[in-house]
């Protein structure tokens, strides 16, 4: 036992300090009589890994129907975009073709977590089509009809669903299931956001496949909710700009990591886009 506690010290530091002190925990085992300890011990340890990364499976089934939103809301608006007057006259044939691909990853992204939620016991969220506004209450009002605005909005759902699934990422670590479903989700969030961001820059727009500090390359302060805090530059307290007497500059600092956002953030972000 010792040596698990050890072992799971060395892998996240902070351990004890999410559980006990290390003399207290000893202590407890200690006092669990002899003739019980056997059986004891995978309980009072679980107890111990529940305090430290308690998450219920009812709290994870939560998280994983916020995830499921968030696609519902991304593959509707890929299923009306490949359809769209700006996409057909517009994208060319690898432009809607790219589109169309993110539109089926995003479908079986929908149909992965509606399964997995599902298959641990939980009720999968549903909505239909009619229950999104892709104008954003007017805000984008040719979304489907202009093709620069369609690839922006899309580029910032992509981008917004990168941070959705860092910032819950660590509700899920309690479940290694989840948690590599939701990271593998993830990194296919960040190929579609820089596919777009490279589509954009062939139309014209000033954009890297990556975002700079907290620049969305979108003439829009509607998107901006979305890059707030990217343009950070400290990693686990330590300074990236200059780092070891490197030239390592703030743009380049702040490209190197996508933060996380919280599930508030995003939910104030998404909310104009439902009917």
């Amino acid at each position: 036992m010792q040596n698990i506690l050890d072992e799971m010290e060395k892998v996240d530091p902070e351990f004890y300090e999410k559980t006990d002190s290390r003399r207290r925990i000893f202590k407890n085992f200690g006092s669990i009589s002899s003739k019980l300890a056997l059986t004891a011990l995978p309980f009072a340890f679980g107890g111990i890994l529940n305090k430290a990364y308690g998450q219920t499976t009812s709290d994870m089934i939560g998280v994983l129907n916020f995830a499921l939103t968030l696609e519902y809301l991304e593959y509707n608006f890929y299923v009306k975009a490949v359809t769209s007057t700006a996409a057909t006259t517009s994208a060319g044939a690898a432009g809607l073709q790219a589109l169309t691909i993110i539109r089926d990853h995003e479908g079986a992204h929908v149909n992965f977590l509606k399964n997995a939620i599902s298959a641990a016991g939980g009720t999968p969220v549903s909505f239909t089509a009619a229950q999104f506004d892709f104008t954003a209450k007017g805000t984008f009002p040719t979304v489907f009809t202009d093709y620069a605005i369609l690839l922006a909005v899309a580029q910032t759902f992509e981008d917004t669903g990168v941070r959705a699934y860092k910032g819950q990422a660590g509700n899920l670590k309690a479940n290694r299931t989840f948690l590599t479903a939701a990271l593998q989700i993830h990194s296919v969030e960040a190929r579609h956001a820089s596919k777009l961001r490279q589509m954009r820059a062939a139309a014209g727009a000033s954009v890297k496949p990556w975002i700079t500090l907290n620049q969305s390359g979108i003439n829009s302060t509607a998107v901006q909710p979305s890059y707030n805090g990217e343009e950070m530059v400290t990693q686990a307290g330590v300074p990236i700009t200059g780092i070891g007497g490197t030239s390592v500059s703030a743009n380049a600092a702040s490209e190197s990591f996508d933060e996380p956002l919280t599930k508030d953030q995003v939910t104030a972000i998404v909310t104009p886009f439902f009917a």
